[in-house]
């Protein structure tokens, strides 16, 4: 007698793919939200004079920095 088997390893595979695919596409959103976050950042503290900096108690050399915060506490 002849058997066969009808279950298939191909939906948990697909299911599988499907997840990782899925956390790829959120890990690159994140990071374009971060990306977006810190160039805005930068070119906003940028745009202010060396005594509106001093006002705010920044150095313009820790601009970068304070940018890469920002945009990894807000994302």
């Amino acid at each position: 007698m002849a058997y066969m088997n009808t279950s298939s390893s191909f939906a948990p595979l697909m299911a599988r793919a499907l997840h990782t695919l899925g956390h790829m596409t959120e890990g690159a959103a994140s990071y374009m939200t971060r990306r977006r976050i810190y160039r805005q950042t930068v070119a906003e503290l940028a745009a202010l004079s060396d005594h509106e900096l001093a006002d705010l108690g920044i150095h313009r050399s820790h601009i970068r920095r304070i940018a890469d915060k920002t945009a990894r506490n807000l994302a």
